[in-house]
């Protein structure tokens, strides 16, 4: 049993470790954005789903032997993918559609290993049945699962922290090859104790299949434990940061809750845990109706907490009616296809036809419908008495508010809503505000602000929000060779406020890797069609633009550049790099200023950015803005960058500057090592956004 349970234990940990890993090595190709990740995820679910299909098969339709050899052949096959690292030709261009542009990336470097590992668990469970008889192959899921967890865990705080991508990257494929040779040693052994067993296919021998509705739940209750895994890491990334600590940690409770369930503690934690996933559904309300300006650790603790309990609870139900072990491959075939569903519905068909994040909402409304209907089949339930018609009244209202609540949500989101859209980069919306000469657009991402502009002729060119003349970027503009013209480069158009500044003469060169803010900055906002300097603008991600720029020999020689790439409140980790920063200073003329916005409700950014500065033989200033409400213009940090210490050190800049704290430890960002944690704020006020 050891080497099945060690065999199950390495190929586990590898799946769930190697998500992560691709992800972070993608994340800085695609904009940063949180539908990186939740593209990954499905990616893994649908191969996982492909792996479970080929052993259910493989189960089903051959014969021990054949089922050996043809899995030798899938292993030795996936090592021709080794090392698995990703190659430069599948950066994006600028014209695909990012999620296929993902999902082909992934296949050509993972796909075939990746189906291997996810065969694993069912077909080495299934010989292990074989040549184990006597013994429940379930222990060895619980096992995988707390393989997985400890495979994701170890990611963010042991392999990213000590070993780069690379170094990650060949250690995993290494744990591959350690892995093949436990698959092969498991072969033998079952092979060797193979008994005499039926004709394989007689469906006479095969256990009484279950109930169809029993079947049905196998696909719908992890298929709502997975889109409220991804709807709620969603939330989570926008408002906070796309980062492997966030993505790991809801997956990490996501898969504890199948450990749990599948333990055999379920009856006994299952009623405490169905009123504790009640409490935690109104917790979740509150939370989407604070308007995400609730503490971190609050939201943290909620969301993870949400994803805990309410997948215990489909994971738990779904244990309960788990079959005959003889029918374990169909089951885990039922419960991949679930999982996958979930996530095409989250990662693809949501974005398409949601001008919002309505996934979650539904999510959670099917996650309450779909509890009571599991009730409502457990004949020993309390509902199949005599006073079912009083005790289930209080759930049908209970759900009823909950879907009311949720509603109201929407509504609030849509209130004023003028323009409306969504893609893989995110949900963005413009609202009318006001009345008279107080009236305004404003582009919302999530509900974090990116662009505001008065509708009134004498104010619509007010610089407003983040960008106003006391802002960072604003002194930079006014006071850096103003008597001259200018030349501009804006990592990230919002509204295309900056514009505001130009003067004729003056060339702005703004990226954009989201094709539906230019159409609403040019349809919505008229900042760009106000302004009357040269607008260039470069539809692709800002990075990647501006290395093929350099690649051509074509140095921009910005004497200003302005990052300001928030998507939500979610820190662009991917721009504030070593290898980041290398960029944007080849593209700065000699004594130009990078003007970087770190506005953030939960984290102190500006000790990161001024680390950069000193690697780069920099000075760097901090410039904090009040904000002045009644004129439309927000609390903005801005921490000025440059070589240029004339210019920094001048009473404009200096005489609003403000000192920078350092933090204890803190590494310089690269590309391989990132560090959100050390720089969260406790101090912040939140609702600065």
């Amino acid at each position: 049993m050891i080497a099945f349970a060690a065999a199950i234990f390495v190929s586990a940990f590898l799946i769930f470790q190697v998500q992560p890993l691709l992800g972070k090595y993608i994340l800085p190709w695609f904009g940063g954005t949180p539908a990186v990740w939740t593209t990954c995820m499905l990616f893994f679910q649908v191969l996982l789903l492909a792996g479970y299909a080929y052993a259910h098969l493989s189960i089903r339709f051959f014969k021990p032997r054949v089922q050996f050899v043809v899995h030798a052949l899938l292993l030795a096959g996936s090592l021709a993918f080794l090392p698995i690292i990703p190659r430069e030709a599948f950066k994006p261009q600028g014209g695909e559609i990012p999620a296929l542009q993902i999902l082909m990336l992934l296949g050509a470097t993972v796909g075939l290993p990746y189906i291997a590992l996810s065969a694993t668990g069912p077909l080495l469970q299934a010989w292990f049945s074989r040549a184990y008889p006597q013994k429940s192959p379930y222990a060895l899921y619980a096992l995988s699962n707390i393989g997985s967890l400890l495979g994701l865990l170890s990611f963010p705080f042991v392999f990213e922290p000590l070993w780069g991508r690379s170094d990650n990257a060949f250690g995993w494929s290494i744990g591959f090859g350690v892995f093949a040779v436990l698959c092969a040693g498991c072969a033998l052994l079952a092979l060797r104790r193979r008994r005499a067993e039926p004709s394989v296919g007689d469906p006479d021998l095969l256990p009484e299949t279950p109930p169809r509705i029993v079947r049905a739940l196998w696909i719908a209750l992890p298929a709502v434990a997975s889109a409220l895994l991804l709807a709620i890491t969603n939330q989570l990334c926008t408002d906070v940061a796309s980062i492997p600590f966030l993505w790991v940690l809801p997956l990490s409770a996501y898969l504890l809750s199948f450990i749990i369930a599948f333990s055999g503690a379920w009856d006994v934690l299952r009623w405490p845990c169905l009123v504790i996933s009640g409490i935690l559904l109104a917790a979740v309300v509150m939370a989407l109706l604070s308007g995400g300006v609730m503490p971190i650790d609050t939201q943290i603790q909620v969301w993870t907490s949400a994803v805990l309990i309410c997948c215990l609870v489909c994971h738990g139900e779904l244990y309960r009616f788990k079959p005959d072990p003889r029918l374990l491959t169909g089951y885990y075939l039922r419960i991949a296809l679930g999982g996958a569903l979930g996530g095409v519905f989250v990662g693809l068909v949501a974005p398409l036809i949601f001008n919002m994040y309505l996934e979650l909402h539904l999510s959670l409304a099917a996650f309450a419908a779909l509890i009571v209907l599991c009730l409502w089949l457990d004949k020993s339930h309390w509902m199949h008495e005599g006073v079912a018609a009083k005790l289930f009244l209080p759930l049908v209202i209970g759900l009823l508010t909950l879907m009311l609540a949720l509603y109201k949500h929407t509504e609030l989101y849509w209130f004023q809503t003028v323009h409306g859209s969504r893609n893989f980069f995110g949900a963005v919306r413009v609202q009318k505000i006001g009345e008279g000469t107080e009236a305004n657009l404003t582009l919302f991402h999530g509900v974090i602000t990116h662009g505001t502009q008065y509708a009134d002729a004498e104010r619509r060119r007010w610089p407003t929000t983040y960008f106003s003349q006391k802002s960072g970027a604003g002194l930079a503009i006014l006071n850096f060779r103003r008597e001259q013209a200018q030349r501009i480069g804006m990592v990230g158009l919002g509204a295309g406020t900056l514009a505001a500044y130009g003067r004729a003469g003056d060339v702005y060169r703004i990226y954009e890797i989201n094709r539906d803010i230019v159409n609403i900055a040019k349809t919505q906002f008229s900042f760009l069609s106000d302004s009357p300097a040269q607008i260039e603008i470069v539809v692709g991600d800002a990075r990647i633009s501006m290395e093929r720029e350099l690649a051509r020999g074509e140095p921009q020689k910005f004497d200003i550049l302005a990052l300001d790439a928030f998507s939500g409140d979610a820190v662009p980790v991917h721009l504030l790099t070593k290898e980041a920063f290398a960029v944007y200073f080849k593209h700065l003329a000699d004594d130009g200023v990078l003007a970087v916005h770190i506005s953030s409700l939960y984290f102190d950014l500006a000790p990161v950015v001024t680390g950069l500065a000193r690697e780069f033989n920099a000075s760097a200033q901090q410039v904090t803005n009040d904000g002045e409400k009644s004129l439309g213009i927000s609390r903005s940090v801005w921490v000025l960058v440059s070589r240029n210490k004339d210019f920094l050190a001048s009473p404009v800049i200096a005489g609003r500057a403000k000192p920078i704290d350092d933090v204890e430890g803190l590494r310089l960002w690269t590309d391989d090592y990132s560090n959100l944690l050390q720089v969260i704020d406790q101090k912040k006020e939140f609702g600065s956004r």
